[in-house]
């Protein structure tokens, strides 16, 4: 049975320290992820700060569940990975050597519905994030 993690705000950058959190894990083990996993590049700011987006944070939560729920190697996970994006990609219409990589974060997305983490996790409130908009498009706008 996967762990629940909490919820992923709807935000464009998250640190390492959010990260860990959000998926459960130490900042230690992301920066090793970083080199076993190809798929996942921070980015990387003043300081070599790493910056993570949301499909990088969806990622993380993928690989956590095959390594830590499901029991896979760290070979293993990366393969599994690799399996999942084919898919992905030959739905597109390309061939498996053909797709950029920027086509993974869709793929991941998807793929997020389907964990055992909850995909509860991942959904957000369209109508308060839109009020919360206008509140700040508010206090910004010179009355």
């Amino acid at each position: 049975m996967g762990t629940v993690l909490p919820a992923i705000p709807a935000k464009r950058y998250f640190t390492i320290g959010e990260v860990a959190e959000l998926c459960g894990v130490k900042p230690h083990v992301l920066r090793y992820w970083e080199q076993e996993f190809t798929q996942l590049r921070p980015m990387k700011r003043r300081g070599n700060r790493r910056y993570y987006q949301h499909h990088e944070v969806l990622m993380i939560r993928r690989i956590r569940d095959l390594l830590y729920d499901q029991g896979f190697t760290i070979s293993g996970a990366r393969n599994r990975l690799q399996e999942l994006a084919l898919p992905a990609r030959s739905e597109a219409g390309q061939g498996e050597h053909d797709a950029p990589d920027s086509e993974l974060p869709s793929m991941l997305i998807d793929e997020a519905h389907g964990l055992s983490i909850g995909s509860s996790a991942f959904a957000f409130d369209s109508n308060a994030v839109r009020q919360e908009l206008f509140e700040i498009r508010a206090l910004l706008s010179p009355n």
